[in-house]
């Protein structure tokens, strides 16, 4: 008791309800509960220190009394301010201006509709980071020591060692070095690239990838998940076709189209009176990808496929600049 013998606690029971009364604005009424019933004041500090009964009840008494006057005086408060502003014409009982809700980036719509297609089929969505070595982002998806994406004018590096990803497919590599097969994923994410923004290109883009990993796995599968995909994502009467291509790390490696949804395949200026647009690559999983990554190719096979975010939105709602997604145009987000 011998340090809380150091307070006149009656007085400062006083002090503090002189305060509180005297207070003229919920400010100055937040200052004196600070003050006298705050975590740092004398108050708060001895009951801490309470060690007999008698002092006990002496404290808590006088931090109720407190309190009380504190509220009794934020309502008094309360009612003046009320009864101020009806004498100066204001009515606060009518509702104030309704401040309007936020909504989704039509990006992050997008890109979330495409993970539910995923999450549908039994695939999981993995996320991975954006800066990878060059191992990951280059050598370990085969891709050739002389490519020109190597090169510091198409590619950030942070060091000799390190880039900004120029694609989500370091992701796959992290899982199949994390994960044991079957594998079934669905890798979103920014990517970065040297490019000079224009209405097609930027430094700064969005991609999704999908991996599968699995025993018996053919071609057809991958065909079977990318129509069933774009017919989920653009309507049933969508069809796909494959064309051959070349990828580092994929072999077979195929590029797919799906058929105008603009135009149902007859021929419009949005797929060049082709009938079909081009949407991506894809193929079956190079032998040397799934070595680098500690898997036995003779054991395991795969596909993946990708396709940048950005252009599906522009495809599906005639955008006609990729810009138009990053300057914050309220007239042209808010559509969305």
């Amino acid at each position: 008791m011998d340090s809380l013998a150091a307070v006149n606690w009656p007085a400062y029971e006083t002090e503090a309800l002189n305060a509180v009364g005297a207070a003229l604005s919920e400010q100055e009424l937040d200052e004196a509960r600070v003050k006298y019933l705050g975590r740092k004041s004398e108050l708060a500090q001895a009951l801490r220190g309470v060690r007999d009964r008698e002092s006990g009840i002496l404290l808590n008494g006088i931090r109720s009394k407190l309190e009380a006057a504190v509220a009794a005086r934020e309502t008094e408060l309360t009612r003046l301010a009320n009864e101020h502003a009806a004498e100066a014409g204001v009515d606060v009982t009518i509702p104030g201006t309704p401040i309007g809700r936020g909504r989704l980036h039509l990006l992050t719509q997008i890109r979330r509709e495409i993970e539910d297609i995923f999450l549908g089929l039994g695939y999981e969505v993995y996320e991975g980071a954006e800066v990878s070595t060059v191992w990951e982002n280059f050598d370990a998806l085969n891709a050739d020591p002389a490519h020109p994406s190597r090169s510091k004018t198409d590619t950030f590096y942070i060091d000799d060692d390190t880039v900004l990803r120029t694609q989500t497919s370091p992701d796959q590599i992290r899982a199949m070095q994390a994960k044991t097969p079957p594998i079934y994923l669905v890798s979103p994410g920014r990517c970065y690239r040297r490019d000079t923004p224009d209405a097609t290109h930027s430094p700064t883009f969005l991609q999704v990838e999908c991996l599968a990993v699995d025993r018996g796995i053919t071609l057809a599968d991958l065909q079977g998940t990318v129509l069933k995909f774009f017919r989920t994502l653009f309507g049933a009467e969508r069809e796909v076709r494959m064309r051959t291509s070349n990828f580092p790390f994929t072999e077979p490696s195929v590029e797919f189209d799906v058929t105008c949804f603009i135009c149902g395949g007859r021929g419009c200026p949005v797929c060049k009176h082709s009938g079909w647009i081009e949407m991506g690559g894809a193929g079956w999983v190079d032998p040397n990808v799934f070595r680098n990554v500690g898997l036995d190719p003779s054991e395991w096979q795969g596909f993946a496929f990708g396709f940048g975010i950005e252009r599906i939105a522009m495809l599906r709602h005639g955008l006609p600049d990729l810009r138009a997604f990053w300057e914050n145009d309220l007239r042209v987000l808010g559509q969305f």
